[in-house]
Parts: structure tokens; C-alpha cells; sequence
């Protein structure tokens, strides 16, 4: 079994035998996954492990062919990334998915935008306000500093658009984030912008799964660390015994590492 997890209690999330066919290739050959709550899990593997197809199962957007999800400890279906939204699973994909042609509060309030009370409501228009102070109110409580809010996204820099698609995944009950390289590209500066969001955000009790293969943020950051290999889970390390040489090691199979 892996290094000591502890008595952690029941996971918030958790995957059991996930089995994902795509024709006759076996992307995923019975892996499993556990996070649980308020802490960075990262997630990594060498190109072909099966993180992408993993997460995708994790956030709805595709069905294990075999195997089990649990949330708290219950067993669930996610056949949809809405369905998902819903039990407070988010992601943060790479691209951000954002509308840069919109200001912050616009991308944050996107699909629950805030109507105006009474007739001008009833006609379709926004409570601008009310979404900029929502929007505020969300930055100060994760530290993102900001300055003006009506900006468009585009003028943005690449770790304050970060900063705006975490703060929409989490500002509407989100419980467990995952995040797909979010460092990628940015400089170092940005980088450490990001870092401390993802701090601040599991300091407020989110889960945050990490996917990366920047083993230095991954060391930066996580709590724990779960590698896949080959469809597999094959290692688990707590923050305390992570070392570069054993998570290279175990994704490359060149080390056993901390067997799952």
C-alpha cells in the first residue's frame, strides 16, 4: 500500500476499478483514485497513463465501462458534467473556457446571472451591480487581487484569467476542483499567483485535484500525489515523502516508488 494516508476519514471523492474501453483499446485497466476533503490531491502520469480519460469520468464528461464513483462515501452516477456541477464537482480545463470578449463579473456570474428586481427584470435586464459586488466579494475571500472589474477578460494576463475561472468553479458550491495544467505557459511570477490561489483555495476547505506535469508545482503544492501508469494506479505519496527522484521513478516504472 502507499505511504500512510492517515485517518483522513471517508474520501469526498472516490473512483474504484475504473475500467474505460475505447473500441479495443483499454485506456483505463481497473484504476483507482481517492481524494479527500480539503486538500491538494495531484494527479500524475507520463503521456498515455489515462489521466485525461480518468478526469473526464471524474467530472462527467465520459462513463467508465466498468467500476465505481462515490461521493461521501455514497456511490453515484455522473452522466454529465451538469449532473456533476451539481454534486459540486468543477474543472478548470487548460483552455480556461472563458468569454474574453466579456468583462470578470460577466464570465463569473455566466449561466446564473443576476436579473434586476421587478419590471426592468421581467424585460431581461442584469443587475450589474449586484454581480460586481458578488464578484469583489469573491476575490477578497481567495486573495485574488484585482483592479478594475469591467475590463474584458482579454485584457487580462494569464494568471488573473486563471484566478477568474477557479473563482467561477467554486463561487456557486463547489466542494472539489480539479485542475488541468494550470501553469502552463505562464511565467513564473504567474505561476506563484496561482500557486497561492490553490492554497487559499484548499485553505477554505475545497478539495482540489491537480493535474500536471510540472513536478515542481506538484511538489510545490500538493498534500498528496496519486500516479497512474498504463491505466493503473500505481503509487500513492503524502506531501512528506514525495521526492522528484520517486514520483519520476514511479511514473516510468524505473523505481517501485510507494506501491498502491
Amino acid at each position: 500500500m502507499s505511504g500512510s494516508t492517515g485517518d483522513r476519514g471517508v474520501p469526498v471523492l472516490e473512483a474504484r476499478g475504473i475500467v474505460r474501453r475505447y473500441g479495443s483499446v483499454e485506456a483505463l485497466r481497473g484504476t483507482d483514485f481517492t481524494a479527500y476533503q480539503g486538500e491538494v490531491v495531484a494527479l500524475i502520469g507520463d503521456n498515455g497513463a489515462g489521466k485525461s480519460s480518468l478526469t473526464r469520468i471524474l467530472v462527467g464528461a465520459d462513463q467508465p465501462t466498468e467500476g465505481q464513483i462515490l461521493i461521501d462515501g455514497g456511490p453515484v452516477s455522473l452522466t454529465s458534467p451538469l449532473v456533476a456541477q451539481d454534486l459540486g464537482v468543477s474543472v478548470v480545463y487548460q483552455d480556461l473556457a472563458l468569454a474574453t470578449d466579456l468583462d470578470i463579473p460577466s464570465n463569473l456570474y455566466l449561466g446564473r446571472e443576476i436579473m434586476r428586481s421587478g419590471f426592468w427584470g421581467a424585460l431581461g435586464f442584469l443587475d450589474r451591480k449586484a454581480m460586481r459586488d458578488g464578484t469583489k466579494e469573491t476575490f477578497d475571500r481567495f486573495g485574488v487581487q484585482h483592479g478594475s472589474l469591467t475590463v474584458p477578460v482579454s485584457a487580462l494576463s494569464g494568471g488573473q484569467r486563471q484566478s477568474v475561472a477557479v473563482a467561477r468553479s467554486i463561487a456557486f458550491g463547489g466542494r472539489i476542483l480539479f485542475m488541468d495544467e494550470p501553469t502552463a505557459a505562464l511565467g513564473v511570477h504567474q505561476t506563484g499567483k496561482v500557486i497561492e490561489l490553490i492554497k487559499r483555495v484548499r485553505d477554505e476547505g475545497t478539495t482540489v485535484v491537480l493535474i500536471s506535469h510540472n513536478m515542481t508545482d506538484v511538489l510545490d503544492v500538493a498534500d498528496r500525489v496519486e500516479v497512474l501508469r498504463l491505466g493503473r494506479r500505481v503509487a500513492q505519496f503524502d506531501r512528506s515523502e514525495a521526492t522528484l527522484e520517486g514520483l519520476v521513478g514511479a511514473m516510468t516504472g524505473s523505481l517501485d516508488g510507494r506501491a498502491a
